[in-house]
């Protein structure tokens, strides 16, 4: 595994070099949509028409929470507070389906 505070890395695939990482390309995650099984997690990932699919194990979701709180506290103490809020009832303009509902 290889982290780095510097570029937000975490990486399990050593052979990944910095070449490949700057060629791939990039893409403003626009949802990320999560769901889980006893024996796994699905992450969904989109940008407009675009969309991956990961599946984690338990233990890598939990590594990624560690690592996400990790991330966004050095980025707090290097340009402030981020102001947000979660809430699953907000409808992104991208969204094709309706958000929950206290009927859902």
């Amino acid at each position: 595994m290889r982290i780095s505070s510097k570029y937000g890395i975490l990486s399990y695939n050593t052979d990944m070099k910095k070449e490949d990482l700057k060629n791939a390309p990039k893409l403003f995650c626009e949802s990320i949509n999560i769901a889980f099984t006893p024996e796994y997690f699905v992450i969904g990932l989109t940008s407009g028409n675009q969309g991956s699919i990961y599946t984690l194990t338990p233990q890598h979701a939990k590594r990624l929470e560690q690592y996400l709180i990790h991330q966004v506290k050095e980025f707090e103490s290097n340009h402030g507070t981020i102001d947000a809020k979660w809430d699953p009832n907000i409808v992104s303009p991208v969204q094709r389906a309706n958000p929950p509902s206290d009927l859902s």
